[in-house]
C-alpha cells in the first residue's frame, strides 16, 4: 500500500502542510485509523519531521460502555504513535440525529483547531463517502452545487483520503495489523446514510458494478461545470456584494436562475445543506420582501435569520450581540475624543473654510451647530421614550417612528449610536440630525464616529 502513502505525501505537499500543526478527526474506525497510521509513517521521513499531528476524538456518548471503550482504544493508539490526544464527551442531552451529531462534531473540531492554534483539520472522508453523499443529494433534490459532493478542501478542513476507496483503506488496515473500532450504529439503517450505503448502493451495483466510480465522476463533472458558472458570476459579484451582504437593488437585476444560484451559494456559507425545495422557499421569501423598507426575517437555522429589505439581504443572529446587551453609555463633557465599545467618537471645533459642503445625512460625521446646546451630553443606544425633532421639520416625533421613516432596519436599531440630551436625540449616527444642532448658517463643530 505504498501508493496510498505516496498519495497522502502528495496531498501534504500540494497544500504546503509538511511542517504544520494538523488536527485529525479520529473516531478509531477504519478510515481515520488508516489516515493516522499513514501520518505516523510519513513523520519518519526527514522532510516531515516537523509535522505536528493531534488525534481528536469526539465521544457522542450514545452507546454507553461501547463508546467509552472506543475512546480508550483511540487514546492508546494515538499514544503508541506518539501523537497528542484531544477528546471531549458530548452532553447527555445530544439528540440522536445525523444533523445534530455532525454539528456537535464540527464544533468540537473547531475547539481543537483553536486550542492548538492549528493550521488544518483532517477528516477521513473517502471516495465511497463522496459517492454516498452525491447519491443522497440526488435523492433529496439538488442542483449543480450539491452534485459536487464533498470538497477536498473547505476553509481549514481537508480530506486527504477523498480519492481513496474504502476497499483500499480496509486492505491497508489488514496489511498493517490494525484493529479499528467498529461502530455498531453504522449498521443501523434508520440513519439515512447507512441505508444508502447498506441497501441502496448494493442494489445499484447490480445494475452497474462501478456505480461508486460513476457517482464520483458525476461529482467531478459538476465541479468542472461549477467553475464555468463561477467564472460568469464573478463578472458582477463585486457590485452585488457589500461585505457579506447582498445589495438588493443589484440582486433585483438578475434573472431567476441566477438569483436561485446566489441564494444557494449564500446559505452554503453557513453549512446549511438545503435541497432545491428549501432554496425555492428562501427565494420566494426574498422576492416578496425586496420592496419592503423595513424588511422581514426568515429563520434559516437554530441561531440564524435571513433579513431582507429594499436595501440589503443579510444574515443576522437570533441573539443580540454583546454590545447590545451591555447598553454602554458615555458622558460627553465637551470637545475631545471618547471611546464606546469598538468605536471612537470625536467632537472638535469647526475651522472656517472658503467652501462649506454639507455631508450626506447618512454619513458617520456631521457639521453641527452646538451653540444652543448645554453639556454634558450622552452617547448611547436607544431607550424607550426617546424623541427627536428632525432637521428641517417642526415638532418632535418618537425615535422609533423617525427610524422607520428613515428606513433603518429593525435589527440595526439597537446598534445605532445616538447623541442625546436626556431623552431628546440630537444625532442618529448615520441617519440624521435634530433641528437642535442642525446648521442653519455656519457650523460650530464637527462630530465624527469611527
Amino acid at each position: 500500500m505504498q501508493e496510498l502513502c505516496e498519495r497522502i505525501i502528495t496531498f501534504l505537499k500540494d497544500y504546503d502542510l509538511q511542517d504544520k500543526t494538523i488536527i485529525v478527526g479520529f473516531s478509531g474506525g477504519y478510515d481515520s485509523m488508516c489516515l493516522l497510521n499513514i501520518l505516523s509513517e510519513i513523520k519518519q521521513c526527514d522532510e516531515f519531521i516537523d509535522l505536528n499531528v493531534i488525534a481528536a476524538h469526539y465521544n457522542h456518548n450514545w452507546r454507553g460502555e461501547e463508546s467509552l471503550r472506543e475512546q480508550e482504544v483511540c487514546r492508546l493508539f494515538a499514544a503508541s504513535k506518539g501523537f497528542e490526544f484531544y477528546t471531549q464527551n458530548a452532553p447527555s442531552g445530544l439528540k440522536k440525529t445525523e444533523a445534530d451529531a455532525r454539528k456537535a462534531r464540527y464544533e468540537f473540531f473547531e475547539d481543537a483547531y483553536e486550542e492548538y492554534d492549528a493550521d488544518a483539520v483532517f477528516t477521513a472522508h473517502n471516495k465511497d463517502d463522496n459517492a454516498e453523499t452525491v447519491l443522497y443529494r440526488v435523492i433529496k433534490g439538488t442542483g449543480v452545487i450539491g452534485l459536487k459532493g464533498i470538497s477536498e478542501k473547505r476553509g481549514y478542513f481537508y480530506r486527504p483520503l477523498l480519492k481513496t476507496s474504502r476497499a483500499e483503506i480496509v486492505s491497508y488496515c489488514e496489511e498493517h495489523n490494525l484493529s479499528p473500532n467498529v461502530d455498531s450504529s453504522n449498521f443501523n439503517t434508520e440513519y439515512k446514510r447507512n441505508y444508502i450505503r447498506l441497501n441502496i448502493i448494493p442494489s445499484l451495483e447490480k445494475i452497474n458494478p462501478l456505480v461508486k466510480d460513476s457517482l464520483n465522476t458525476l461529482a467531478e463533472v459538476a465541479r468542472s461545470d461549477d467553475l464555468i458558472i463561477e467564472e460568469y458570476l464573478n463578472t458582477f459579484k463585486e457590485k452585488l456584494y457589500k461585505g457579506d451582504s447582498i445589495i438588493s437593488i443589484e440582486y433585483k437585476k438578475l434573472s431567476t436562475p441566477v438569483k436561485m444560484r446566489i441564494i444557494h451559494e449564500y446559505v452554503q456559507k453557513f453549512n446549511l445543506d438545503y435541497d432545491n425545495k428549501r432554496i425555492k422557499e428562501i427565494y420566494d421569501f426574498v422576492e416578496s420582501n425586496l420592496e419592503h423598507r423595513n424588511g422581514s426575517t426568515l429563520s434559516l437555522a437554530a441561531a440564524l435569520w435571513l433579513y431582507v429589505d429594499d436595501k440589503i439581504i443579510e444574515t443576522i443572529p437570533h441573539k443580540k450581540k454583546a454590545f447590545d446587551e451591555l447598553k454602554p453609555e458615555v458622558l460627553i463633557s465637551g470637545e475631545g475624543e471618547y471611546r464606546i465599545g469598538d468605536r471612537t467618537f470625536t467632537i472638535k471645533k469647526y475651522v472656517p473654510k472658503d467652501v462649506f459642503v454639507f455631508p450626506e445625512s447618512t454619513a458617520n460625521f456631521v457639521y453641527a451647530d452646538l451653540s444652543g446646546v448645554e453639556f454634558p451630553l450622552t452617547l448611547r443606544t436607544r431607550k424607550d421614550g426617546d424623541i427627536i425633532n428632525p432637521f428641517g421639520m417642526r415638532g418632535s416625533m418618537k425615535l422609533k417612528k423617525y427610524m422607520n421613516a428613515k428606513g433603518v432596519s429593525r435589527h440595526r436599531r439597537d446598534d445605532i449610536l445616538l447623541l442625546a440630551s436626556g431623552g431628546e436625540i440630537l444625532w442618529v449616527v448615520g441617519a440624521g440630525l435634530s433641528n437642535k444642532i442642525g446648521v442653519k448658517q455656519i457650523p460650530t463643530h464637527v462630530i465624527e464616529v469611527e
